[in-house]
């Protein structure tokens, strides 16, 4: 099956993908394109999965690289087609050739590019990431290869949107001691107690904040469409064991 990869005018000229589960080899609870080396998943299918969007991407295998990701602010500078042992949840790169790869299940899928420079990045920006400041890091990653913020633009790939992200208040009172600006993406939940927290807007608003040139979502919602995406809240909600991780990524050139 064709795998099925999303993108955005705004990442032109760049080659770049958002690829959804469609068209993969894993079966059962990871049925698709799982990327997720860290998801139980037979680790042989997930490396066919990977040499796929590879393939897609026109690169080789091991030329696609992704990190141990652990919501940070982390961001590491790739030169070589290597999979780097250090744990990070940025890359950036001004090396042709190279497919940067961020892996997620509902977190934000991040990728950047500034055409002029020739400069690109990819981030995972969960809520604790971007709290943190992943965005901004990977920005100051990528002008320090040489990028301008005025000439960059970032994209946010299938995530969990407001509707279906209902929390608590203890993760309320963390944004509000941390960002109170924040608190305008939260409304109140159905539930008594609980709140909806808008995700991918709260990304766009740093990104915005940061002065890149243009910042857009897909809005595609990883929970709402099983069949296109994987979703760890989803497999949770519905108590299943582990769940499959989606790639989003981007290279100089075409």
């Amino acid at each position: 099956m064709t795998l099925e990869r999303i993108t955005s005018p705004l990442l032109q000229p760049f080659k770049h993908g958002f690829y959804t589960r469609v068209g993969g080899a894993s079966s059962g609870i990871f049925a698709g394109l799982n990327c997720g080396l860290s998801s139980s998943d037979q680790a042989e299918i997930v490396s066919i999965n990977r040499a796929r969007v590879a393939q897609d991407m026109g690169v080789k295998p091991q030329s696609l690289v992704t990190v141990h990701q652990t919501h940070s602010a982390d961001v590491l500078i790739i030169d070589a087609a290597i999979r780097p042992a250090t744990s990070a949840d940025a890359l950036v790169t001004a090396t042709p050739q190279l497919a940067l790869g961020v892996l997620s299940a509902d977190c934000q899928p991040v990728l950047f590019a500034d055409p002029k420079a020739g400069v690109i990045g990819a981030a995972h920006a969960g809520w604790r990431g971007a709290l943190d400041g992943i965005l901004e890091a990977t920005l100051e990653a990528i002008e320090g290869l040489g990028a301008q913020r005025e000439n960059t633009s970032a994209v946010i790939g299938p995530c969990i949107s407001q509707a279906a992200y209902e929390v608590g208040q203890e993760f309320f009172e963390r944004f509000a001691d941390h960002d109170p600006t924040a608190l305008q993406y939260f409304i109140n939940s159905q539930t008594v107690g609980k709140y909806l927290f808008d995700l991918p807007g709260y990304g766009l608003s740093r990104l915005r904040a940061a002065d890149v040139k243009t910042a857009n979502w897909t809005r595609d919602c990883s929970y709402a469409d099983a069949r296109r995406f994987y979703s760890y809240r989803r497999t949770t909600h519905q108590g299943q064991a582990d769940y499959g991780r989606m790639i989003a990524t981007i290279k100089l050139g075409a």
